[in-house]
């Protein structure tokens, strides 16, 4: 059946004793995305399922979605056989996993076919429900600078918008904004929106365009550089401000990036209408896939700013809503809002993540690594999806920024839920609720294939599955294909040896017998298949082909001086891209630890080459890759240590977490024992005055004890009742009886004293006990202070200057493959 208008059915909720599903579907309202959504989980945890089911029943819902997509992976959302025929499932099952369990591509199919049936039905989804799923929305894949997909055109069409300047200025100053940024990164041109004069031009150019309601495209823009249709720049001339000669240079650079060939097809395809991109004709909504994996990162950046301030600017000029009116989702944000950095990314996302809730737009982002994404952003979601997680360090940063939006947050329940999650299990956290609830998602109606390729996404337009159908092109002849099975022989020295080349005339189009010419002052190097690292990139013993890779080792020091920490610590990164694809991504390069054994100057046997996509004669390739490996590591690479910033203590390198608390509790303990010894000045005059008076006390009672006891013994020498005799007898005169009357009362006052002089002593030693409570209860309150602070210790991340990145001339290798 179809879903009802605004839920959301994502799941099944899960008993936290048995882990197993429960009757009860999990289901959220989908205004809740107006509140943003943050999906997290290490590789592995289901993250990018759930991501599909969540799209899956926003366009069931009816509400259209921009789907960003930096790995390849949403194009799944095409693959949808309502049927779960056998025949749908086989052009798209894996043939090397088939070929893993020992089974024939149409077997894996089948039980793929029928793993499909039985997961829809155990939510209680079936055909009806697929097809509906089919029928909603209208899914495309858009490819920019691509003709793989629907091509998009991003910048041939510089339009001015239809907005009021007087009332959306604003608005569409920051278009503008993101649209200069883009172009200039493009252009590999840093440039800062309030200090660049490239900048600060280009956004002058477009803006006094614009408000005369003059279209603009890439050609009229060039030439507008040279010849500019303003004399002034805030308070100076232009040509004071900028000069004509530096306004050539930067118009010779950006001519230079419309020249290239490979930019025409950014000029082809279809505008960038939001409109376009969120409805189709017949009023459907769209699911508008916009396919990133083969753009280079600064292409990437490029890309997804332009479609983020558009979408800005179209959320301003619609009217307020509580309903979820679209949904922008984006698979994998690392590097487009990272923390300690201002990529032209991170500004239109972090206004979307403020601001869109009131006109009914949603943003979903999905990430791997918490720490990768800016601490502002993760706390203005309000609907949390917890998968597995990698380390502690993600999780304490999920739990802080949570702990953030929601301050209501049970942290320990949080923190107890997810360190035991499992595949397809989630923790949800709403801004309407307190308490996590535990969750497995549900199965996608959409096949999970995985990320697909460019030739994928032609397959996808060929069979009518996604946006309109391409012209068909002549399929390879079976002569034609490379072949696929294994010719394996093995030198005698345990090394790789690529089977003895076939004849010309059986090579491969994209294969030539000798080595393919390689820039000047490149090493080039043939990988030992006997590497460590060999077997997880597929190069194996007996391949009967040589496909070229690079390899890079880099030097970093980490050098950091602040109040507690002087730090100077270097470290030496390795990684490999293998094989090189035309357009080489830095960020896809796979950490390895080689050294100088793992390549060898000759090959070990005669085999045909796999011709390089990449222009590997040309430095300019190895060069750029350098500055773009530099440029990945400052941002992203990054020394993590611990601190205690009320102790302005830092860990060692290395330093393990207990031992770093065992010194911060040492170093809280000198701190403490320094205000003891204020606290010992201040009580030791106060004691010493009061032991005075206690001595002084207790000698004037030793005196009057000494003289009470004189007197008592004086008396009893002249004889007790001494007085009342002498008086009832008459015979002693007054005069002598006052005299013995007065020795007995100086008796009694003295004792009287002598009881005032005891109970001084006693007061005086009731108030030394009272200062040494005092002395304990600050003592304790100084130590319980400082054994606080001590416990105070947060992660720290010690960042990479540029100039602290040394990146060492690149090995191309050759290593042996099947094909």
């Amino acid at each position: 059946m179809a879903a009802e208008t605004g839920t959301l059915f994502i799941g099944m909720d899960l008993d936290e004793e048995t882990r197993k599903p429960k009757a009860s579907r999990l289901e959220i309202p989908s205004h809740h995305l107006t509140t943003h959504g943050v999906i997290v989980g290490m590789t592995g945890s289901g993250k990018t399922g759930l991501g599909v089911v969540l799209l899956e029943e926003v366009l069931r819902s009816g509400v259209p979605a921009l789907i960003l997509d930096p790995k390849g992976d949403m194009g799944n959302l095409a693959l949808q056989f309502p049927d779960l025929r056998v025949d749908d499932f086989e052009p798209w099952v894996d043939p090397a996993e088939a070929s893993r369990e020992g089974v024939t591509p149409r077997e894996l199919a089948t039980r793929t076919a029928e793993r499909w049936k039985q997961g829809l039905a155990a939510c209680g989804l079936g055909v009806e429900e697929a097809r509906a799923l089919r029928d909603a929305a209208e899914l495309r894949i858009l490819t920019p600078g691509s003709t793989a997909g629907i091509p998009l055109n991003v910048l041939g069409d510089l339009s001015a918008p239809a907005g009021d300047w007087e009332e959306q200025g604003e608005v569409l100053r920051e278009e503008i904004e993101g649209l200069v940024s883009g172009l200039l990164v493009l252009a590999d041109i840093d440039a800062d929106p309030v200090t660049s004069r490239e900048h600060i031009l280009l956004a002058n150019l477009v803006e006094h365009a614009w408000r005369k309601g003059q279209d603009l495209d890439l050609a009229t823009l060039l030439m507008q550089i040279q010849d500019p249709p303003i004399r002034r720049l805030g308070v100076f001339e232009l040509d004071q401000f900028f000069p004509s000669k530096d306004r050539m240079a930067l118009a010779m650079r950006l001519n230079g990036l419309v020249a290239a060939p490979s930019f025409a097809e950014w000029l082809e395809g279809e505008p960038l209408d939001m409109d376009a991109l969120l409805r189709a004709p017949d009023g459907r909504p769209r699911a508008s896939v916009v396919y990133l994996s083969h753009l280079t990162e600064t292409e990437r950046q490029f890309v997804v700013t332009l479609l983020l301030s558009k979408m800005v600017t179209w959320m301003r000029q619609q009217s307020g809503t509580s309903d979820l009116r679209a949904l922008v989702y984006v698979d994998e944000v690392f590097g487009l809002a990272p923390p300690t950095a201002e990529p032209p990314s991170k500004r239109p996302m972090l206004t979307l993540f403020k601001q869109a809730r009131a006109h009914g737009v949603g943003m979903v982002i999905a990430t791997q690594n918490p720490v990768d994404v800016d601490y502002k952003l993760m706390s203005n979601a309000g609907l949390w999806m917890v998968g597995r997680l990698q380390t502690g360090r993600d999780k304490a940063r999920v739990l802080e920024a949570m702990k953030s939006a929601s301050g209501d947050v049970d942290v320990s329940a949080w923190d107890a839920r997810m360190g035991q999650l499992g595949k397809r299990e989630f923790v949800l956290k709403t801004a309407r609720s307190s308490q996590p609830s535990l969750f497995t998602s549900r199965w996608a109606m959409s096949f999970l294939r995985g990320p697909l390729t460019r030739a994928e996404l032609l397959r996808l337009r060929e069979d009518g599955l996604t946006g309109s159908p391409a012209q068909a092109k002549p399929k390879a002849t079976a002569a034609s294909q490379a072949p696929t099975g294994r010719d394996a022989s093995f030198s005698g020295d345990g090394g790789a040896r690529p089977a003895d080349p076939a004849p010309s005339d059986a090579l491969a189009p994209d294969e030539t017998p000798v080595a393919p010419s390689v820039a000047s002052g490149i090493r080039v190097g043939y990988v030992d298949a006997g590497a460590p690292w060999a077997a997880a990139l597929g190069i194996a013993n007996g391949g009967r082909a040589y496909e070229a890779g690079l390899a890079f080792k880099v030097r970093m020091l980490f050098d950091e001086e602040r109040s507690g920490l002087s730090l100077r610590h270097e470290e030496e990164w390795e990684a490999v891209l293998f094989p090189l694809d035309r357009d080489p991504r830095v960020e896809e390069a796979v950490v390895v630890d080689y050294d100088e054994r793992d390549f060898r100057d000759a090959p070990g046997g005669e085999a045909p080459y796999v011709l390089p996509e990449a222009p590997v004669h040309d430095v300019n390739l190895f060069r750029g890759l350098a500055k773009e490996l530099q440029a990945h590591l400052y941002r992203g690479r990054t020394l993590e240590l611990l601190m205690n910033p009320a102790l302005k203590l830092y860990s060692r390198v290395g330093e393990e977490e207990e031992l770093f608390r065992a010194r911060c509790l040492e170093a809280a303990e000198d701190e403490a024992d320094k205000e003891v010894a204020k606290l010992r000045d201040r009580f030791e005059r106060k004691l010493g005055t009061a032991r005075d008076r206690r001595d002084r006390a207790a000698l004037r009672v030793r005196e009057l004890e000494v003289d009470v006891e004189t007197r008592r013994q004086q008396e009893i020498v002249s004889g007790a009742g001494a007085l009342l005799s002498m008086f009832l007898g008459g015979k002693a005169r007054a005069s002598k009886l006052s005299g013995i009357s007065s020795r007995r009362s100086q008796t009694r006052r003295t004792q009287e004293r002598l009881s005032t002089a005891t109970a001084k002593v006693q007061g005086y030693e009731e108030e030394i006990l009272e200062l040494e409570n005092e002395l304990a209860a600050e003592v304790q309150a100084v130590w319980a202070e400082w054994e606080g602070k001590a416990q105070e210790i947060e992660p720290f991340e010690v960042t990479l200057e540029k100039n602290d990145i040394e990146v060492e001339e690149p090995v191309l290798f050759w290593a042996p493959v099947s094909r």
